[in-house]
């Protein structure tokens, strides 16, 4: 029969790891400072205050050992591993710990079968730790749904992701979700100087000091972020213990900015990446040059790719711009063009250029909620036939049968209008879709836009795109000509799948 692996002993040969309490106190003195000094209850926890300070939810329910099934979501180093495993502590559960990035199907059911045998033996509750929990797929999310379901584990899931987006819904429907903040530069600050100031996990022992003003140049380098705060101190203090200065044994912020630089946090496929150009869009979209043009600087200097950002403008210069300036469009292509033809760093320039002009230019949505109104009728009233006088006759039975009966020509007429003629399907006769802004050119008197549109007729605008479509006669059934193919165009780069649906959720 095959001996039992007793609690608090590792996996051989799998990610997983099982602990008890008194193996997640244990400090390796190889590691480095972060995990040195990771929090071991709720009092050493820095901030978070609106989920474990006095009173707020989370705290209680781990006070009172009624963790739930839980979600941490927050950027890197906010403190979702640690809060974890003071959940395993305070709860005196085993802790079962997974990486996404190296476990699959089979270290999760080996986990269930061991939390499932530790309860028939009346054990320890089990709690399931996850680093970052996005990266299973829909399968191996699927694995873990019953054991949380039937009480087996308590999951808690790390993740830097939009758990809405990388989470199953089953899943995330049966576990409370937590958003962790970037610490606030208190909360970090008293991190590096309890760091400082620890003999048995800290850096006392270097016997080293930090400049205030270096410990504020490496708390707003880092970005709210506790892991990189507290591993760039480290080496820093060892830089400077190692140097040995006589004068002056302290960290300076030239010792701190020669190891660090700022980082912007943005990832091509993640929230940093669609909470900033929805930023951009919103700013351009609310005529606010300063915003648009600082937003637009964040994209750039995150690396954001500029073709895709020029690809929102042309959107909008459409939607938000319209008709009451026309020439919006044409300037968002045009800068398409300049930046795929001059590339970058030079880029920004026509970048900045064009999100100027389109946060200056009046606005309008005509073209968009007119679109919308004709589509709501095109699906409530299906494929209405083309009334008899629109249609082209070019055979002697399409005569016959009426087609183009009646039909006036608008040059025929004062000022190229056909004033009564009916150009919607019977059923739509005196609906309007169109409607112009009171905006830059939409609002002019003088505007053949404004003026086509106070022609006090309840029927569809003679658009452009009506206009042109007039023309597209049909060849006679004897003289079918083979017709010129289209220019060849370089397709657009393919985007990911589900890029549209999330870039409009957050435009």
């Amino acid at each position: 029969m095959p001996r039992r692996r007793p609690a608090g002993a590792a996996q051989l040969g799998g990610p997983t790891l099982f602990e008890t309490p008194a193996a997640l106190d244990a400090v390796d003195p190889r590691a480095p400072l972060a995990a040195r000094m990771r929090p071991r209850n709720l009092d050493e926890f820095a901030g978070q205050e609106h989920l474990i300070g006095e009173g707020r939810p989370l705290r209680r329910a781990i006070e009172r050992d009624a963790m739930p099934s839980a979600i941490f979501w927050g950027p890197p180093g906010v403190g979702k591993t640690t809060l974890a495993r003071i959940v395993a502590r305070a709860t005196q559960a085993v802790f079962v710990q997974l990486s996404a990035v190296s476990s699959g199907v089979a270290d999760l059911r080996s986990a269930m079968s061991d939390a499932q045998v530790r309860g028939r033996d009346g054990g320890p509750r089990t709690i399931l730790f996850i680093d970052e929990i996005h990266r299973f797929n829909k399968a191996q999310q699927d694995a873990v749904l019953p054991y949380v379901e039937d009480g087996t584990i308590t999951l808690i899931g790390a993740t830097t992701e939009n758990p809405s987006f990388e989470v199953i819904a089953p899943l995330l429907s049966r576990s409370r979700v937590f958003t962790l903040e970037p610490l606030a530069p208190e909360a970090l600050a008293s991190l590096l100087r309890r760091a400082l100031s620890d003999e048995e996990r800290g850096l006392a022992r270097f016997s080293v000091g930090v400049e205030e003003e270096a410990l504020r140049a490496l708390v707003d380098l880092s970005g709210g972020d506790a892991r990189s705060a507290l591993n760039t101190l480290e080496l820093a203090v060892k830089d400077v213990a190692s140097e040995g200065r006589l004068e002056a044994r302290e960290v300076a912020v030239a010792d701190v900015e020669s190891i660090v630089e700022r980082r912007l946090r943005h990832d091509k496929s993640g929230d940093a990446h669609y909470d900033t150009i929805s930023a951009f869009i919103k700013s351009l979209r609310g005529s606010d040059p300063d915003a648009a043009v600082y937003w637009l600087a964040r994209l750039l200097e995150a690396g954001e790719d500029p073709l895709f950002i020029v690809r929102r403008m042309v959107i909008l210069a459409a939607e938000d711009v319209g008709l009451a300036d026309p020439q919006a469009l044409a300037v968002a292509v045009s800068a398409q063009q300049a930046v795929h033809f001059v590339g970058m760093p030079e880029g920004y320039l026509i970048l900045a250029e064009a999100a100027l002009y389109l946060a200056l230019a009046p606005k309008s949505n005509s073209a968009m909620t007119a679109y919308q109104a004709a589509m709501a009728d095109v699906q409530a009233q299906g494929q209405l036939p083309v009334p008899l006088h629109l249609r082209n006759a070019v055979t002697g039975l399409m005569k016959s049968l009426g087609y183009g009966a009646g039909y006036e020509n608008a040059h025929d007429h004062e000022g190229n209008v056909a004033a009564e003629q009916v150009h919607l399907p019977e059923a739509l006769t005196g609906h309007r879709y169109y409607r112009a802004g009171t905006k830059g050119e939409e609002a002019s008197p003088s505007s053949s836009l404004r003026s086509g549109e106070q022609e006090g007729r309840h029927r569809a605008p003679d658009a452009p795109q009506l206009r042109a479509s007039e023309g597209r006669e049909r060849p006679a059934p004897r003289e079918r000509q083979r017709p010129a193919p289209p220019e060849r165009q370089r397709p657009a780069p393919p985007e990911r799948p589900g890029a549209t649906e999330r870039d409009v959720r957050r435009d």
